[in-house]
């Protein structure tokens, strides 16, 4: 059966694809923001004065457990290198005078993947665990922590699949 649409309901459509178009040409614009960061993403650790500190303190940042006495202690030693890292490279709270406040949505996206690679790379890291850690460390509001907590499961499983 084929209805024939009103002209007022053709107006209606023909603005809601407007609007369609408008949105998927905004996405497309923040998945490039993405993608760049994708490509840029922590490339000052391969370089000094990052590379030496970061060559030493990777595989004992690895067998520590995020939050521990023992890892604040390693992020001590490193802090010269950490400076440095966190002013080039602002998908970090501590690039921002106002921390995470002061980050815009793409910084967000970044960070939170960030995290999410990390804990793979600590022979403990638990996702949920380091969001509990870093919202009291970074002051993140409770709405922000349940938009992480409520992202988890979208990471479940391999997250690198080859298939």
């Amino acid at each position: 059966m084929h209805t024939t649409l009103t002209l007022k309901e053709q107006a209606t459509n023909a603005e809601t694809w407007e609007h369609i178009n408008t949105v998927m040409k905004l996405l497309e614009r923040f998945k490039a923001m993405l993608a760049e960061r994708q490509f840029s993403h922590d490339r000052s650790k391969l370089a000094p004065p990052e590379v030496e500190t970061f060559t030493e303190f990777t595989p004992k940042l690895a067998g520590s457990t995020y939050g521990s006495a023992e890892y604040k202690s390693y992020l001590a030693a490193m802090k010269p290198a950490l400076d440095h890292h966190y002013a080039a490279n602002r998908h970090h709270p501590e690039h921002h005078d106002e921390g995470v406040d002061g980050m815009n949505l793409v910084d967000v996206v970044e960070m939170f993947i960030d995290w999410k690679a990390a804990t793979l790379r600590h022979d403990d890291g638990d996702m949920l665990k380091s969001i509990a850690i870093n919202r009291e460390r970074f002051g993140i509001s409770e709405q922000l922590c349940c938009i992480f907590e409520n992202t988890v499961a979208l990471f479940e499983g391999d997250p690198c699949p080859t298939a």
